[in-house]
């Protein structure tokens, strides 16, 4: 609609139209009338050119009141030597539409071209009564279409405009929901790294500052054999320890994609053995090495912190770990004889968080039941729907005051 080329195609083709036809006789029969009726086509095309044609798109009161004046003065003069030139609302009307900008300019440049037709058919009929009622008929069914006909395109238009509009703040919306998706997805893996570095590096750096103290507290008592030995599980545990950096390096889990759960966890508990003096029973069921690769991550990486709390925190003898599938579910269930805490009068860790962020990430249940003196409990429960969302965290209760100055700085 604001395409200049267009006006341009029919500016000049409408001119060229109304002129060819007065040429072949539907206009004024006189040389002198003819003349005139050239001269307001003539007059009307310049005036586009001149005064419309730079406005359109611009929204120019001064280009508007100037064309619509002109235009109004060759309407009169025009339709006054022939009524055929009438045929210039055709043109007309449309331009004031566009360059009045607004709906009520449209109106009122409407209104101004009907008079002026009607101003022409009066004089050149010489004020008859009959010129009158033809020129009011003229223009008053010109200016009703016109009219009718302008504001449903505006209506059109101004229907369209909200469109753009309400595309354009949807596709700002999209952009700003794709940039906080990408901001949330790139915490949440600095969250995951943060986890894996805890649960594997951690964990690992932790188990050997307790068995170097050891092995050094035993050399000073004399005990070569016991050093010797402790220190040989030093190097085994850093070398596990740069097995899980390659791995998280190359963004990979600690559980290898054969069925090995129940291998990984025994490893698991082996370390911590000799690092706690402990007896660890772990227990398997064979069912369990079935599960897909994700949650065997979850329950590996949570009887690792399990058993680092025991071996640093309970004081325990004896600790056991069990992984069950029963009732479309996985459970791992670590229990000890240690020391206990009270939940209720104590916070928790980033160890104890981070496992419950890590299980509730699944879909799963955490809990942790606890009293002083009785031993703590640590169940994880994974449900084994495909579908599963983001379970609920059952938290019974966390770390010692000791325990989480520990898991906040490993």
């Amino acid at each position: 609609m604001l395409d200049k080329r267009w006006w341009d195609i029919a500016v000049v083709a409408g001119s060229a139209s109304i002129a060819m036809a007065i040429a072949f006789g539907l206009g004024p029969g006189g040389a002198a009338e003819r003349v005139v009726a050239y001269a307001a086509i003539a007059a009307f095309a310049l005036a586009y050119f001149l005064i419309a044609r730079p406005a359109i798109g611009t929204a120019s009161t001064l280009r508007f009141a100037t064309f619509l004046t002109t235009t109004a003065v060759i309407l009169a003069i025009g339709t006054a030597s022939t009524e055929f030139l009438a045929t210039l609302q055709v043109l007309a009307y449309p331009l004031a539409w566009v360059l009045g900008d607004t709906r009520r300019r449209g109106v009122i440049g409407s209104a101004v071209i009907a008079l002026a037709v009607m101003v022409g058919y009066t004089f050149g009929g010489g004020f008859s009564i009959g010129a009158f009622v033809a020129g009011v008929t003229t223009a008053g069914f010109s200016f009703a279409f016109a009219t009718a006909f302008g504001l449903w395109i505006s209506g059109i238009a101004e229907y369209g405009e909200e469109r753009a509009r309400l595309l354009d703040e949807l596709t700002a919306a999209q952009a700003e929901v794709r940039a906080l998706s990408h901001e949330r997805g790139a915490s949440e893996e600095r969250e995951r790294l943060a986890r894996d570095i805890h649960d594997t590096l951690a964990q690992s750096l932790a188990g050997l500052v307790i068995l170097a103290e050891r092995a050094g507290r035993q050399s000073r008592e004399g005990a070569a054999d016991a050093a010797t030995a402790t220190l040989a599980t030093v190097e085994q545990v850093a070398r596990d320890a740069l097995d899980e950096a390659r791995a998280l390096v190359a963004r990979t889990a600690a559980v290898p994609d054969e069925a090995a759960l129940g291998a990984a966890i025994e490893r698991l508990a082996e370390r911590f053995r000799a690092q706690s003096g402990a007896a660890i029973d772990v227990s398997v069921d064979a069912t369990a090495e079935a599960l897909d690769r994700d949650r065997q991550v979850v329950l590996l990486r949570c009887a690792q912190e399990g058993l680092s709390n025991v071996a640093r925190h309970a004081q325990a003898t004896l600790a056991t770990v069990a992984v069950r599938v029963a009732d479309g579910a996985a459970t791992l269930e670590i229990t000890d004889d240690g020391r206990g805490f009270d939940p209720a009068a104590s916070g928790t860790g980033f160890g104890i968080d981070g496992m419950g962020d890590r299980v509730a990430l699944a879909g799963g249940t955490f809990e942790v039941d606890s009293a002083p003196g009785a031993g703590t409990t640590v169940r994880v429960r994974l449900p084994l729907g495909a579908g599963a969302g983001a379970g609920a965290r059952a938290v019974g209760g966390g770390a010692p005051a000791d325990e989480t100055r520990t898991e906040v700085t490993p």
